[in-house]
């Protein structure tokens, strides 16, 4: 039997939990023909998905599709014409699942097992705000399928799927759904397709006239298409023009290279248009071939109602078998694996068992327990497939599940082209690669708003207000993660950091006394806090933060649905009630210049030092990390242990504590001591450096406030294109000149996220919903108002003790803080790395 992984991505109500529901309806894999609105769709298997009408959790169903069959099958006949007008016997599809054996199939007995293909079908989230549960989903996909709504057209984020299926370059089909619905013009929309998507969009129902073979043939730049045409080779299936077809192999194959896009319609809801989508995907779509060798891609990380972790994946080579020992341990990662185990060998352990942080004058690593948590896969841009040893692990599989809706079977073995649930695997996360699969890299659509999560249940206007905040005038333009909150708060933090002391070599029997503790966790905290661990586990793009000068607890995420959804999710599934404050936007920060970075971290019986080169990368970049220190001068696990430590935090800036991106950190120098340095001491040393360097790149005024932009698409009628232009220069915005068709007007270019937020209803507003506004996320460019989110901000990095920019050194049995821009002068190691080089 043939076998392909197929998804199913719209725009949200576009019909396409409705069509998945048609699809298994006619196939014979379910008995009723469920409702999305009545909440009894066979794949809306969760209750928030019953009660909203919406797809939160991709979902994966089975569909097997057995015997020959064809386009233009009808309900009660034995026959039918296909796509191109030929006469094809049909034995399955058209059937009424009533007419289905006890398990609701009928297997033809003449079907042939050639014909015989079974589907993976993968339901994905259509709202917006869980859009990156979509995308994750994209990455283990044969072939998608496109739902568009006759009655919506082409809607922005319908834009956003089809630039995200050719990024991961998935053969896709076209479903223009509801075509009962009053104007609906399927000829129009696939003109609209072919200008804005791609010529290859062709509509493949009833007969297709010789002008349209013709410029089918034409789309495939191999010349094989036109060649069958012209000279009539065929395997007698395909396109009929003369003496010549164009062959259901070639045509395959055109699909699978994203040459071709086939265009079916119909309706969903009314079963109208179905057996024919049916038996066009059978026959346009062909199985992949696989390697020999084991590997797999994890998309998705779920528990059941037990509580039992579950991890999706899809096996891309070999086969995966109960009890099987699976490992994240590529072989491009052996050569790191020892790193931590040797330099944290002597680190004593803690009552809880976990490592303990080192303590000392100016030290802080017994505090960051709290915010221990699973190292970050994603770092910007950096090589996700370089892992600490700390995260090499061994784990057996338990069980292995094949879903289809809410039931699931027992397999003892899944072959290469199979998606299943495993049991038994605590550490894996989506987007890994096991076996000869690399790990994802990072994902387009990302959230770029961050909430502080409060406990106990807010106002009712609560989602409200944070998805309005600053609407009527300025929209809400600075970080919740990273304000300070008003004045007042500020003043109240400087006054408790008053006690502060720091010393230099001048008074080496000083120590900085009353140092500022990082506030204390509240049980009800820490229970959230681990309760929004278990979501982020499932979902990475939360990214969990603990904030600790502010005791807040911090999450991003996508918009006002999604911050519904998880405070439903934190009561039904932990007994917990938590409300949001206000979405602010997430900013990063980066350097202009070069610098070299030095941390010293020697407490009595304690002694680490690192000289780190710190180098502004190109945009979007993200981390790098690399050793360029002789091993005369640092042993190997040493500075294997410091990349280690440079890859597991998320630094901070300086400017506003948001986390620092587009940058290279090299390993330039370090020394450490046989007898008393362990493996916190670099971990301290090497945190230090980092964060001097940026003291030092401040005050030369060369770091950098980044903050998310938009590439965005806007069409309006003509004559409001002078309101459209202005209302993009004042939000500090730049675009392309318009381009004009008709009556309408097209804006291309890019705008602060901070500016263009709640544009959408703006233009709705002005245009009485004639106007279209696509946004798509651009990465990370200079923030347009830095000075003035720098103000608001009011933070400061010589107070933040969580990241201090200050070393400790030690006279005379006693450790002493040096300040940041002192540390250079005191540094026992020079490093003989110039700038200049």
């Amino acid at each position: 039997m043939r076998r392909a992984v197929v998804g199913i991505a719209a725009h949200v109500d576009a019909g396409k939990t409705t069509l998945c529901e048609a699809m298994l309806y006619r196939a014979g894999e379910i008995r009723k023909l469920g409702r999305v609105d009545h909440g009894d769709a066979f794949l809306d298997t969760d209750a928030m998905e019953k009660r909203r009408g919406i797809t939160i959790f991709s979902k994966q169903a089975i569909l097997d599709v057995h015997g020959s069959v064809c386009e233009g099958a009808s309900e009660n006949g034995k026959s039918g014409s296909d796509v191109f007008g030929h006469e094809v016997d049909i034995d399955k599809i058209g059937k009424s699942a009533s007419s289905h054996g006890a398990d609701g199939r009928e297997h033809s007995k003449n079907s042939s097992q050639e014909d015989d293909f079974e589907f993976t079908l993968l339901d994905t989230p259509g709202h917006v705000d869980f859009s990156a549960e979509m995308e994750r989903t994209l990455r283990v996909l044969d072939y998608a399928i496109l739902v568009i709504g006759a009655n919506d057209g082409l809607q922005g984020y319908t834009e956003t799927l089809w630039r995200l299926l050719a990024r991961y370059n998935v053969p896709t089909f076209v479903f223009i759904n509801k075509m009962d619905a009053a104007g609906a013009d399927k000829d129009g929309l696939i003109a609209q397709m072919q200008q804005r998507f791609s010529e290859g969009c062709v509509d493949f129902e009833g007969d297709t006239e010789p002008g349209k073979q013709e410029e089918v043939a034409l789309l495939d730049d191999s010349g094989v298409a036109m060649d069958e045409l012209l000279d009539g080779g065929s395997d007698g299936v395909g396109y009929s023009a003369g003496g010549g077809r164009i062959s259901d192999d070639t045509l395959r194959s055109m699909v699978s290279k994203r040459q071709l896009f086939p265009c079916y319609s119909g309706s969903a809801l009314k079963l109208e248009g179905i057996d024919e989508f049916l038996a066009g995907l059978q026959r346009f779509t062909k199985p992949k071939d696989y390697p020999s060798a084991f590997g797999a891609r994890i998309y998705k990380i779920s528990h059941d109602e037990q509580g039992n972790r579950l991890t999706w994946l899809k096996v891309t080579g070999g086969s995966l078998k109960v009890k099987a020992m699976l490992t994240n341990e590529h072989e491009r990662r052996k050569d790191i694996r020892d790193a931590d185990n040797q330099a944290d060998a002597t680190t004593p352990l803690a009552p809880n068992g976990e490592k303990a942080g080192v303590a000392g004058a100016g030290g802080n690593a017994g505090n960051r327990g709290f915010d221990a948590r699973k190292t970050s896969r994603t770092v910007g841009g950096s090589d996700t497939s370089e892992v600490s040893s700390a995260e090499i692990w061994n784990e057996k599989v338990d069980q292995v599940r094949r879903y289809s809706g809410a039931k699931f079977e027992l397999a003892d073995e899944v072959t290469a082209g199979d998606v299943c649930a495993v049991t038994g695997l605590t550490k894996t996360f989506p987007g890994e690669g096991l076996g000869f699969e690399a790990d994802a890299g990072e994902s387009v659509l990302q959230p770029v708003l961050t909430y502080t999560v409060l406990p106990g249940v807010g106002d009712s206007g609560n989602f409200a207000n944070a998805q309005n905040a600053g609407k009527g005038g300025k929209t809400a333009i600075f970080s919740a993660a990273d304000d300070a909150g008003s004045k007042a708060d500020a003043d109240d933090r400087a006054e408790k950091t008053k006690g502060f002391k720091t010393d230099n070599a001048s008074d080496s029997s000083q120590i900085a006394r009353n140092p500022t503790k990082p506030a204390e966790v509240t049980p009800e905290l820490h229970k959230i806090l681990v309760a929004l661990r278990t979501l982020e586990d499932e979902d990475p793009a939360l990214h969990v933060r603990w904030v600790a000068r502010l005791c807040e607890i911090h999450v991003q995420l996508m918009g006002a649905v999604q911050v519904e959804i998880i405070t439903q999710m934190m009561h039904d599934r932990f007994g917990i009630d938590v409300h949001f404050g206000p979405g602010g936007i997430l900013y990063r920060e980066t350097i202009m210049a070069p610098v070299e970075g030095v941390g010293h971290f020697e407490p009595l019986r304690h002694y680490a030092e690192v000289h780190l080169l710190l180098e502004p990368g190109e945009s979007g970049s993200g981390m790098r990390f690399e050793s360029r220190c002789s091993l005369d001068d640092l042993e190997r696990n040493w500075q294997r242990a410091i990349l280690t430590h440079l890859r597991e935090k998320e630094h901070l800036g300086v400017l506003t504590g948001s986390p620092i991106t587009d940058m290279k950190i090299s390993l330039v120098a370090g020394r450490g001591h046989e007898k008393h340095t362990e493996g916190g001491d670099f971990r301290e040393a090497t945190y230090r450096a980092v964060r001097q360097g940026l003291m030092e790149l401040k005050a030369k005024g060369e770091c950098q406030l980044l903050e998310p932009w938009y590439n965005f698409r806007l069409q309006i009628p003509q004559d409001m294109l002078g309101r459209a232009m202005a209302d993009i220069q004042r939000m500090s915005g730049t675009f392309d000149a318009p381009k004009s068709d008709g009556d309408y007007a097209e804006l291309e270019g890019q705008a602060p996220v901070s500016e263009m937020r709640d544009y959408s209803m703006e233009v709705n507003a002005y245009t009485h919903g004639r106007g279209s506004l696509t946004s798509v996320f651009a990465g990370y460019q200079p923030c347009h108002n830095a000075e003035q989110i720098i103000k608001r901000t009011v933070y400061d990095p010589e107070t933040d003790l969580e990241n201090t920019p200050d070393s400790v050194f030690c006279a005379h049995g006693v450790g002493y803080t040096v300040k940041w821009n002192k540390v250079p002068d005191f540094a026992h190691v020079d490093s003989g790395f110039s700038l200049d080089n």
